[in-house]
Order: C-alpha cells, then sequence, then structure tokens
C-alpha cells in the first residue's frame, strides 16, 4: 500500500536538509583537518554562517510546513527518541555557528572573516572585554563539545532512518528522496516561501551591512596638506595621479604587496636648502588595499592598524642629506598608533624644470610598529620586514 501525499516532506525541506546534511559533514572533515591552513579555516567559518541562515530558514520551513507524521508502526518511545534527536539536531545547527562565531570574536587573535573570500563579516558586538579570557575558553569548550554531540545526533538519525526503512511497513527514508516516487507521493502545497527565504536573507543583509557602516575619516583621495608644515611653507604639490605609497613582504613564504589610496602629504624641499627642507604625510590605514579581502579587513583589525582608535599614520621626514649614489636620504619618524619609529629614508629625485620625479624606499619591522604581534610576534605567517616604497611626481608652486 502506498503512504498518503501528506507523508511526503516537501521539496524545500528536501533541498535544505540535504544540503545542511552534505555541508555539516564536510564542516566535520574540516574541523579536523584545517590546523595551520589559513584557507580551510576561513572556508570552516564561511561554511559554518552558510549552516546558520540555511537553519534558521530550515526552522521556519519546518513551522509553517509540518513534517508528515511519523509512520502509525513505530512505538511510542521511538517517536520520542527521533523526536528528541531531531530537536536536538536543530538546535545544535544553530548553536553551534553562533558558538563558532562568538569563539571568533572573543579570541585574542582577531582573525579577521571573509565568507568565501567574498563578504567581510563582523565580530560580535560587545566582546571587546571578552577577548583571551574565561568567555573565550568556556566557548571553545562548548563548541568542540558540541560537535561531538553532533555526531552522535547524526549517528541515531542515519540508524533510525535505516532501521525504519528496513523493518517498518512504512519507511520514513524514501520520504526525504528528492523526485523519485511521482505523483502519488507528492506532499501537500507549500507556503511561506518568502517568510522563510526572507527572514534569513534579510538577518545575513544586515549583519553583513555592519562592515561597510565602519567607514574611515573622510579625507580627499591624494595629497592635500596636513599642518604639521604650513601650507603656505610647502613649495611643492604632489600629482596623485602619478603617485603612490606601497607596502610589500612576505606571507607564509609568498610575497604579497598593496597599496594605500587615500593620504596626505606637504612638501617643503629645496636641494639647495636641505637643512630647511621637510616632509609631513598623513597616511590612512584603513584605505589599505592588497587585492585580497582578508588581508585589507586583518591590517584594520585592533592587532595591526587598529584603524578605528587609530585612522591616521604620521610620517615626517627631517635631516635630509646628500647620499654617495647621487640621491638623498631624510630621517623618517611615524607615529603608529601613538609609538614613535625613526628610520632612514633613502630616495631619487630628479628635477626638470617645474616638475620632479621621485622614487624612494624603506624597511620596518612589523614588531617595532607593534602591528600584528599577538597573533604572528614571531613572523612565522607574515615576515616581520616589511618594505615600503613612495614613487610619482610633483610640481612646483607658484
Amino acid at each position: 500500500m502506498h503512504a498518503p501525499s501528506s507523508n511526503r516532506y516537501t521539496a524545500v525541506a528536501i533541498l535544505l536538509h540535504w544540503a545542511i546534511a552534505g555541508l555539516i559533514l564536510f564542516m566535520i572533515w574540516l574541523g579536523w583537518n584545517m590546523e595551520d591552513n589559513e584557507a580551510r579555516f576561513q572556508l570552516h567559518k564561511s561554511i559554518g554562517i552558510a549552516i546558520l541562515f540555511l537553519s534558521v530558514a530550515r526552522v521556519t520551513w519546518r513551522w509553517l510546513n509540518p513534517p508528515p507524521p511519523l509512520p502509525d508502526d513505530m512505538t511510542p518511545w521511538e517517536k520520542r527518541l527521533s523526536h528528541g534527536v531531531h530537536v536536538g539536531f536543530y538546535a545544535l545547527m544553530i548553536a553551534l555557528p553562533l558558538l563558532g562565531w562568538l569563539l571568533v570574536s572573543t579570541s585574542k587573535f582577531q582573525v579577521s572573516t571573509v565568507l568565501f573570500g567574498t563578504v567581510s563579516w563582523p565580530h560580535l558586538p560587545f566582546t571587546e572585554g571578552l577577548r583571551g579570557g574565561v568567555v573565550h575558553e568556556v566557548t571553545e569548550f562548548l563548541h568542540s563539545k558540541g560537535a561531538w554531540v553532533l555526531i552522535v545526533l547524526l549517528g541515531l538519525h542515519v540508524a533510525g532512518a535505516i532501521k525504519h526503512e528496513i523493518a517498518a511497513e512504512q519507511g520514513v527514508f524514501k520520504r526525504m528522496i528528492p523526485g523519485l516516487f511521482g505523483r502519488a507521493h507528492s506532499p501537500a502545497p507549500a507556503r511561506g516561501y518568502v517568510t522563510a527565504f526572507g527572514a534569513a536573507v534579510l538577518l545575513f543583509a544586515v549583519i553583513a551591512a555592519v562592515p561597510l557602516m565602519k567607514s574611515s575619516p573622510s579625507s580627499p583621495a591624494g595629497p592635500g596638506t596636513t599642518g604639521a608644515v604650513p601650507a603656505e611653507a610647502g613649495n611643492w604639490e604632489i600629482d596623485p595621479a602619478t603617485s603612490e605609497i606601497a607596502f610589500s613582504g612576505m606571507y607564509q613564504g609568498k610575497p604579497f604587496s598593496g597599496t594605500f589610496s587615500r593620504w596626505d602629504a606637504n612638501v617643503l624641499f629645496d636641494p639647495d636648502n636641505l637643512e630647511s627642507s621637510a616632509v609631513e604625510v598623513e597616511v590612512y590605514p584603513g584605505t589599505a588595499s592588497t587585492g585580497t579581502m582578508l588581508y585589507d579587513d586583518t591590517l584594520q583589525g585592533g592587532e595591526w592598524f587598529d584603524t578605528n582608535t587609530f585612522p591616521v599614520v604620521k610620517v615626517s621626514l627631517i635631516n635630509f642629506a646628500a647620499s654617495a649614489e647621487g640621491g638623498y636620504r631624510a630621517e623618517a619618524s611615524l607615529l603608529v598608533k601613538e609609538k614613535a619609529v625613526n628610520v632612514p629614508f633613502d630616495f631619487s629625485l630628479i628635477i626638470e624644470g617645474d616638475t620632479a620625479t621621485f622614487e624612494g624606499t624603506t624597511t620596518l619591522s612589523r614588531a617595532g610598529l607593534n602591528l600584528g604581534q599577538q597573533s604572528d610576534p614571531g613572523g612565522d605567517w607574515v615576515a616581520d620586514k616589511v618594505t615600503v616604497t613612495v614613487k610619482g611626481t610633483a610640481t612646483r608652486k607658484e
């Protein structure tokens, strides 16, 4: 005898069931195989957030479209066990991603999260004072043990489905197989598409919009004036279209590079009066761009430039002197997160009439600037030495 049509799950429920199941199985594998692998760690976080919102849609859909009743030939205790396993599953499908989110948010390392390399994902609010403390340790314990509970429930769920498919007159497994049994086994009409998926998508969009609201202080894109050297004293105007401040280094043995798209400079330079020459620059580190969103987000984080607290890096060039190679050397004084560091800055300069072409470089130490010293103080991931290159053209002011 065929089961009635109401004994079959809706197509949406079936799709969500198998999508979440596949992601959970992959997550279990990732959890055991992502140590010291940044790409897998980011993928683990991305899939966790995906499971969270798919589960929100799944629970909402289940509420609007109740599942078919369990077979009549199941005993009361089997029905209670089945119900308990399902409740546990739904609770963990939402709780584990939330615990993972809290775990990342309270970590002292503050590794940025970029979902599938595309969407910047914020840390949970109000967790700044909890980083690296008891809350993080408890969360780590619950997240780890909860994963094992999920594995146990998964085993019970699969064993129950196989048992009832083999032993019962009315198997339950076929009700969750997509599109195999024709119209006679079609589910009742579904409802609530907009509510279930709209709620999940809206919640995702609201959270994902949080990083977009954190903008760097407004400033003209390109050179201007800092005020440290009076504007009227500057005698050169840098051309933003042909000038840049770039940085480069090594990450896991591979080179990376980037630029700052927003910075201001005021230049007072006279090759015949080096003692009176001075350059003042303000760099906005929140505009650092490497071409990889994860790196860009990380550079703005608390243990790196902490752009929310320190939106500007100030640089002063003084004590200019001609070098033996025909160029110049100046003393560069940097103020990064209220920490002052002095380094030599070598540059070449060619002046033809009222146009100057320049290119200079210096090497900085992350440790000296207190950048990334919580998660990578030994330079195991990001090399300690970072090269900064400045080049461009300038026009003499009238």
